[in-house]
């Protein structure tokens, strides 16, 4: 099952326009997307309670999962979101 581990870079986290934007990638996928904290439980990627919930905020470690049609580009589009400044999004 492919993986990414990035730091957040927004300063909202995922929260705001980039938890809204990790999200909507995360559900228009064919993948099932999930998200955690590096040491945590993933939860659904594509749920903006679930991934609100994690409360992860910038400078956070999080480890992205994906698994199915589009995988690897999935990963990609999200890691993305993680690592690029709020307002470059």
């Amino acid at each position: 099952m492919p993986e990414r581990v990035a730091t957040v870079v927004p300063d909202d986290g995922l929260h705001a326009r980039p938890g809204a934007t990790f999200v909507e990638i995360a559900a228009d996928s064919d993948a099932d997307v999930q998200v955690a904290h590096v040491d945590g439980d993933p939860v659904n990627a594509a749920s903006m309670l679930a991934v609100t919930g994690l409360g992860i905020e910038q400078g956070d470690e999080v480890r992205v999962i994906a698994e199915g049609d589009g995988a690897e580009d999935t990963l990609d589009e999200l890691e993305r979101v993680l690592t690029t400044p709020e307002d470059e999004l």
